[in-house]
């Protein structure tokens, strides 16, 4: 199902190609925000708890979880060594 939203993003990037690029790198941000922040919950640690172990500041944390920040691959890498993850990207 199309929501009104998915339909004005998918007009608007069609008409504009620097809409399309942020649009698709925000949806990318809010992917890695997601699973970022369901990481942390399942290790039961606060963003504080949870930069400390990963050797970065809160703020960047709070910046991921927020969807406002580009993550690289390496950040996520470390991220993923600091709770003992693997960390896997895909082309679908």
């Amino acid at each position: 199902m199309t929501t009104k939203i998915d339909a004005y993003i998918a007009k608007r990037s069609a008409e504009d190609p620097t809409f399309a690029k942020a649009a698709k790198q925000q949806s990318l941000n809010l992917d890695v925000a997601v699973a970022v922040t369901r990481l942390r919950a399942e290790q039961k640690m606060s963003q504080r708890e949870f930069a400390r172990l990963v050797g970065k500041p809160q703020s960047t944390i709070a910046r991921i979880e927020e969807g406002k920040m580009n993550v690289s691959v390496l950040l996520l890498k470390e991220i993923a060594i600091a709770v003992n993850k693997e960390l896997s990207i895909q082309f679908i």
